[in-house]
C-alpha cells in the first residue's frame, strides 16, 4: 500500500529531493481538508532534501503555508507553487530571498521529476 499524502511515510518520501540553490530549512503548513494543520520540516542541505518530518519547525528560515486542496494540486503538477504565490493561494513568512529561491527551485527539472516520482506513489 502506498503512503497517504502527508503522512509520516509520504513525508519521509521527501528526503532526496532536489532543490537546486536551496541550503535551509524549509517549513511547508498544510491547512484544511477536515483535518488540523500539518506542518512539514524540511532540512535542505546543498539543494538536496536531507531530513523531512512532520514536525513543528521553529528554526524554519522560510515558512509555506496553503490549503491542503492547493498543496495536493501543486503534488499533481496542476499548480505551479509560484503562481499559488502570485495568487495568494500560497502564504510565506520569513527571508524574502529564501523564499524566492525555493520557488525557482521548484521550476527546475530535477524538483520536477522529484514531485512526479512522489505523486507516482502517493494514495488518497
Amino acid at each position: 500500500m502506498s503512503p497517504a499524502f502527508l503522512d509520516d511515510d509520504w513525508v519521509a518520501g521527501l528526503v532526496g529531493a532536489e532543490l537546486p540553490g536551496v541550503d535551509a530549512t524549509v517549513a511547508v503548513t498544510v491547512g484544511g481538508a477536515g483535518r488540523s494543520d500539518v506542518t512539514v520540516r524540511l532540512v535542505v542541505a546543498g539543494g538536496t532534501v536531507r531530513e523531512a518530518a512532520r514536525t513543528p519547525a521553529p528554526d524554519a528560515a522560510v515558512t509555506f503555508s496553503l490549503d491542503a486542496d492547493d498543496a495536493r494540486a501543486v503534488l499533481d503538477g496542476m499548480l505551479d507553487p509560484s503562481v499559488a504565490y502570485m495568487q495568494g493561494r500560497m502564504k510565506t513568512a520569513g527571508d524574502l530571498g529564501l523564499v524566492l529561491a525555493v520557488l525557482a527551485a521548484t521550476a527546475t527539472d530535477a524538483w520536477r521529476a522529484a514531485r512526479v516520482a512522489l505523486a507516482a506513489t502517493t494514495d488518497g
